[in-house]
């Protein structure tokens, strides 16, 4: 066996039926429901209950991250949408007209998160027009980690629903 073969069979490029792809999935999840607009949700729960410098804590590192997303968002966002959907068109036709499974699920992974990616600078523009804090502001991550969860359990069903139906369809089963 040459090393080709090897690394080729280590990494197997049949994502659906390969553990790395799901582990890779839940992580991308937890990771993203975890950290909202940049601010661990830990942060949140802690100016919830323990008060004040907390909540000065929140504020501050809110106000951070959503200057910065806003900010990528005002002086490049067009290029961003462009390239965007521009890779995923590619990842959409590649995937699903061409069926390489490769972009399939390439593009299982990228598209919500390009919609949470949305979601994320419309609460990052709201927080910054109500300058949100205390409990405004918890309202608001609040809202914005339930959507996040909401995409991510929609995601993961249809991910798993299609891996499954390509595994069955395409795999030593099929």
């Amino acid at each position: 066996m040459d090393w080709y073969t090897t690394v080729f069979e280590l990494i197997d490029m049949r994502s659906f039926s390969n553990l790395w792809f799901w582990i890779a999935l839940a992580v991308m999840w937890s990771t993203t429901s975890h950290w909202v607009l940049g601010v661990p949700w830990d942060m949140v729960l802690r100016a919830q209950r323990d008060g004040e410098q907390f909540e000065h804590d929140l504020v501050a590192i809110t106000r951070i991250n959503t200057n910065r997303l806003l900010h990528i968002a005002n002086v490049s966002g067009l290029w961003v949408l462009g390239f965007s959907c521009f890779f995923l068109t590619m990842l959409l036709l590649l995937g699903f007209v061409y069926q390489y499974e490769f972009a399939q699920a390439l593009f299982l992974l990228a598209f919500p998160m390009a919609i949470i990616g949305m979601f994320s600078i419309s609460t990052a523009r709201l927080i910054d027009e109500e300058q949100a804090t205390g409990a405004r502001l918890a309202k608001l991550l609040m809202r914005q980690r339930l959507i996040t969860q909401v995409i991510g359990m929609v995601s993961i069903f249809v991910t798993a629903l299609w891996g499954m139906y390509q595994n069955l369809s395409y795999g030593p089963l099929g």
